[in-house]
């Protein structure tokens, strides 16, 4: 199946190895990977903040340049969701647009999801060993019920331990523009979670946005912690590390 890889803006711009990991990930499952090369961002952060123009914009623009693929998928359940859900509600007065985005909607996966049910991978290529625990990212639990899957193929890994921490599905305060906004609740809300973590004594936090990664990474850092690794799940999944590519 030919298959189109979103990168997301954050995976571009601060961490690329989870666009090469995820490139690994898909070809082992047996797929062609194209990445469209003037993609950039899904408009999330404008239709999250009023800006519905821009937000229809991006929508329109990754349209256009991934309509022809088989499937498209994201490293990202926020980025996914925001194609798969909110795109729709863009274009409900343009029954043409309508139909198109939303097909084009429903052959969009978050990584771990599309691993699971469609390209049905069953031997992962990395060889991680260690505890870890798993963060769940809000848009991809709740708008993708994105849950079962990362720790279905984690399961499949000999050398993983994987050890829940309390409340793994609560909010990390990140949040896209909340952050911004509210800036002392979502500092609030990190130390809670960078609590939750420590607690299981893992060496690794594992998760699948991003965005959620760097906030955590960003407060287990200022509160001294300096030994806990931060990786997507992509990352471990493939084996491409933040050992292996420096």
């Amino acid at each position: 199946m030919r298959v189109g890889l979103f990168v997301t803006c954050l995976v571009d711009s601060m961490r690329p190895r989870i666009g090469f990991a995820t490139i690994k990930l898909l070809e082992a499952a047996g797929c062609e990977v194209v990445v469209p090369e003037l993609q950039t961002c899904c408009g999330q952060p404008g239709y999250n903040s009023g800006d519905r123009k821009s937000a229809e914009a991006m929508a329109l623009k990754f349209l256009a340049e991934f309509e022809a693929f088989d499937y498209v998928v994201l490293p990202s359940g926020s980025c996914a969701g925001m194609i798969r859900v909110h795109y729709p509600d863009l274009f409900k007065d343009d029954p043409v647009l309508l139909e198109r985005i939303t097909a084009l909607g429903q052959r969009t996966y978050e990584l771990t999801d599309f691993l699971v049910k469609i390209a049905k991978l069953e031997k992962v290529p990395g060889n991680f060993k260690g505890t870890l625990t798993y963060h769940d990212s809000c848009s991809g639990l709740r708008e993708l019920d994105v849950y079962k899957q990362p720790r279905a193929l984690l399961a499949k890994m000999p050398g993983v331990n994987l050890h829940e921490m309390v409340e793994s599905t609560t909010c990390c305060g990140f949040g896209g523009t909340f952050s911004v906004k509210y800036g002392e609740l979502s500092t609030r809300m990190a130390d809670n979670k960078c609590q939750h973590i420590t607690a299981t004594h893992a060496g690794a936090i594992v998760g699948g946005d991003l965005g959620c990664l760097l906030n955590i990474e960003g407060r287990l850092r200022r509160n001294g912690d300096h030994t806990t690794r931060v990786l997507h799940v992509a990352e471990v999944l493939s084996g491409i590390d933040t050992d292996e590519m420096q």
